[in-house]
């Protein structure tokens, strides 16, 4: 997500039944308003954002208001002064949207289901966020091969 909307996400957004939350008027460069969209939270990529946000409900101790109340313009300023400590060059929020993009990918997940998590509307701009490493692909590889005896151990 950008930090624009999960810094504006409120507790009223999530569905604790389906582990879903709706993010409101989502960036869309046709229509400024009116872009909600539900995502699924789940652990698919070593990262666990339904963990994240119930652990935010414990630390907060209430769940009302923002699931993250912060302003985003100053989590971006702390992330910048974070990378200065342990010299990281030339890291900015938007670049973790790019990464989540990509271990999505990664993961096995086919390009509407990336889609449906990063906000994307088409495949043209979706390509842009993702930067798949080449050694992730013996993992997807592995996974979709047959054993070594081919089907058998099916039967």
């Amino acid at each position: 997500m950008r930090l624009d909307e999960i810094c504006r996400v409120e507790w009223t957004d999530l569905d604790l039944d389906r582990r879903m939350l709706l993010i409101r008027d989502r960036k869309d460069p046709r229509n400024k308003t009116g872009n909600d969209q539900r995502i699924p939270l789940f652990a698919a990529t070593g990262f666990d954002a339904w963990a994240l946000v119930t652990a935010q409900a414990k630390q907060l101790r209430r769940a009302k208001g923002w699931i993250f109340p912060y302003n985003s313009r100053s989590v971006g300023t702390a992330l910048r002064r974070a990378c200065d400590e342990v010299s990281i060059k030339d890291l900015h929020f938007h670049d973790l949207h790019h990464e989540g993009t990509s271990r999505l990918f990664e993961a096995g997940f086919a390009i509407e289901q990336v889609a449906l998590v990063t906000g994307h509307k088409d495949w043209k701009m979706l390509r842009r966020y993702t930067h798949i490493r080449p050694k992730a692909l013996h993992g997807l590889a592995a996974a979709r091969a047959p054993g070594p005896f081919g089907n058998l151990a099916a039967e």
